[in-house]
């Protein structure tokens, strides 16, 4: 596709005998491409060529293909802003994951309602919110007749929309920002959430750029700053391995649901599976020798639980690769003996689901969130003193994730090792587990100095 051009040759109005008598025609030319239009009068001719003209001497390119000024061309394809936040979920959803379709979907709810004319009969925000969050911009329910309540919801949205050439003033921009900032209750939203919609607003305008519906994007016109998201693991949440030894056997004590979740919750900790790795850890996958030596578990794909409406296989939970790495690469990470010997006792106990994964529902399905989440506070309950249960202490099972990782760093093994086993770059794990590396400077501190010692 030709790109815009400064390349413009205007020539004088000329009488068009071929055309009849007393028609009129302007011709020029765009880069390569000639054009001309036939007009009844000099006047109507002349007033065409004074807008070209204009656009000339204002610096203004021209479409190669149209032969108009990218103003002209803009305002002819001008589209409203909720046709083009459907269009960019369109040309998203193919290559997202599911859980990448909700946030793109959230970031879009959010900016919406922002981006209307007037708020004259405007829907209630939390059912304006659901609408679009869950149908507008949900691709997998566009085919599907929406409730009467989300069908007027939607129908007041696309009447009151924006069109996309008003996005080019950058106070209103800010007042999508703001909304960013702010959640449904009014209090402020967590910075992580404020830079994640930003940045997934500075793409929907990009693309904006690129369908020629914007000059260029107009997020960079605003002069506002996101909050700053705290990435360091808090050490607070940290638990030592004398706890870590205690909420597992809290966990195991809770009949057959916690003795199946045992080795689930181990997992997280000794081999640093994110959670939506653990699910889907299945016995091809582990190598795991008698007599008490190291094994290895090869991790290779996840399965995020998103919601059936959202996947491309209408299953709750979505299919994918590691998360940050190619599609089919894999992660092999070693583990101890002491839980190799939890995983043999495990598929010992609990035996195997038909497709291999080591845990799973009562049903065979997925292990859930909502069950695991339960049993691991009660666990924290039974293992803590209740100082400790009020505090961030191993408060979420993604914490066994950052307990076991942080006992890698301080226990010396090289970063990128720990990296390569968590699954992060070198610079993600030294950032984001640098406040728990402090419980090794006085260790550091004394091999500088021994070494110092030797010039005494």
């Amino acid at each position: 596709m030709p790109k815009p051009t400064f390349k413009v040759r205007i020539w004088a109005i000329r009488e068009n005998q071929r055309s009849g008598p007393n028609t009129f025609e302007l011709r020029w030319k765009v880069g390569s491409t000639p054009f001309s239009t036939t007009f009844k009068t000099k006047t109507l001719a002349d007033g065409e060529r004074a807008k070209l003209l204009t656009a000339v001497n204002a610096g203004e390119p021209f479409d190669e293909i149209s032969g108009l000024p990218m103003s002209a061309v803009r305002a002819r394809d001008d589209v409203s802003w909720y046709t083009h936040a459907r269009d960019y979920v369109e040309m998203k959803w193919p290559a997202s994951p599911a859980k990448t379709r909700t946030t793109h979907a959230d970031m879009l709810a959010v900016a919406t309602p922002q981006l209307v004319t007037s708020r004259v009969g405007m829907p209630p925000v939390r059912e304006l919110r659901t609408a679009l969050y869950s149908w507008a911009f949900n691709m997998n329910r566009w085919a599907q007749e929406p409730p009467e309540q989300v069908r007027k919801a939607l129908e007041w949205v696309e009447r009151h929309s924006l069109p996309m050439s008003q996005l080019d003033d950058p106070m209103v921009i800010r007042r999508v920002l703001v909304a960013f900032a702010k959640n449904l209750d009014g209090s402020k939203a967590a910075p992580s959430s404020v830079i994640r919609k930003k940045n997934i607003f500075h793409n929907a305008l990009g693309y904006a750029v690129e369908a020629r519906r914007l000059p260029h994007n107009p997020l960079k016109l605003v002069q506002w700053t996101a909050p700053s998201a705290v990435e360091e693991v808090d050490p607070a949440v940290v638990a030592n391995p004398r706890q870590l030894r205690d909420l597992l056997a809290a966990v195991r004590g809770q009949g057959r649901r916690g003795q199946h979740l045992e080795a689930f919750f181990g997992g997280m900790y000794h081999a640093g599976m994110r959670p939506a790795e653990a699910v889907f850890l299945r016995d091809a996958n582990c190598y795991l020798p008698p007599g008490g030596t190291w094994g290895m578990v090869t991790l290779g794909r996840t399965r995020p639980r998103v919601g059936s409406s959202w996947t491309d296989s209408g299953k709750p939970h979505d299919d994918r690769g590691l998360k940050w790495r190619p599609e089919k690469d894999t992660r092999p990470v070693p583990i101890p003996p002491l839980y190799v010997a939890m995983l043999r006792d495990h598929i010992a106990a609990h035996g195997v689901a038909p497709d291999g994964r080591l845990f799973r529902t009562s049903r065979g399905g997925m292990v859930q969130e909502s069950g695991y989440g339960v049993v691991w506070q009660r666990a924290r309950e039974k293992a803590l003193t209740p100082e400790q249960t009020s505090s961030p202490l191993a408060k979420r099972p993604y914490d066994l994730r950052h307990a076991g990782i942080s006992l890698w760093l301080r226990s010396g093994v090289d970063p990128a090792e720990c990296a390569r086993r968590a699954g992060h770059s070198i610079a993600v794990l030294l950032r984001v587990y640098a406040k728990c590396l402090d419980g090794a400077m006085e260790a550091a501190n004394s091999r500088i100095a021994e070494g110092l010692s030797e010039w005494d």
